[in-house]
């Protein structure tokens, strides 16, 4: 293989990975989807359109932080798999997606800031807790990253020294953002079930469930495609075989 190929560091063992991934994005995309248009008035404090609060605000937030947040982070962290071209061009996107997901989110945490009971009283639960201190990690990774990956002044030894830090806490964050939907799923399915006396096996409960478990799926699928084994060995050897090179000649 020749590095002036620029596929050649594209492992044909990623190709199943990155297939599910892309189904379970899809599945993910449209039970959310189908959630928000669907049963709107579960997003409503009293399950009614004549709320004062505006329903728009209240559907935007699973949107944005599931399709804006989750959907398109977890694509810039599959770029470097599957994207051809120079690292230049990898690292860009990378960073262009991150940050259109980090607006996402801050724009989704922030539409609820518009509820009729104040800013207070939507953040009192663990899943709001861990929405704050995983946009904050995010935005702080991705302010990092772009110092350490494009700003012109860094040397190359002070990003080498960053990169596995970068890299280990974007996989956290992700997987934090995962865990915080997980949370927020749940604390909608205890609030509307104790408020209407739902049944359990609703139409929205098997919906909502079906989200639940397509993110842990989702999840599991970019972590590993991430730190798969097989896509570092190849990478290596093509290191060492351009190493090689430019010593014999």
């Amino acid at each position: 293989m020749s590095l002036n190929n620029p596929m050649a560091a594209i492992s044909p063992s990623l190709v199943p990975s990155l297939l599910f991934a892309r189904i379970s994005g899809i599945a993910v995309a449209a039970l959310v989807l189908s959630w928000a248009l669907l049963f709107k008035p579960s997003f409503l404090p009293h399950s009614s359109l004549s709320s004062q609060e505006n329903p728009i605000f209240a559907v935007l937030h699973p949107l944005l932080m599931v399709i804006g947040f989750i959907l398109i982070s977890g694509e810039a962290i599959l770029v470097h798999r599957w994207l051809p071209g120079s690292r230049n061009l990898k690292k860009c996107v990378h960073l262009w997606l991150q940050g259109v997901a980090l607006g996402c989110g801050v724009f989704g945490i922030w539409t609820k800031f518009h509820g009729q009971q104040g800013i207070v009283a939507n953040f009192f639960s663990l899943h709001s807790w861990m929405g704050l201190i995983c946009i904050s990690l995010f935005g702080a990774q991705w302010l990092v990253g772009f110092l350490s990956f494009w700003h012109r002044g860094e040397v190359r030894s002070t990003r080498a020294k960053v990169l596995p830090w970068h890299i280990f806490l974007g996989l956290y964050t992700y997987g934090l953002a995962v865990i915080t939907a997980e949370t927020g799923l749940l604390e909608k399915l205890t609030f509307l079930q104790s408020r209407r006396n739902g049944s359990k096996h609703c139409p929205e409960s098997m919906v909502v469930n079906g989200l639940g478990l397509g993110l842990v799926l989702l999840g599991g699928i970019v972590i590993l495609t991430a730190v798969s084994p097989k896509y570092h060995a190849v990478q290596s050897k093509l290191v060492y075989s351009s190493d090689t090179k430019c010593l014999s000649s």
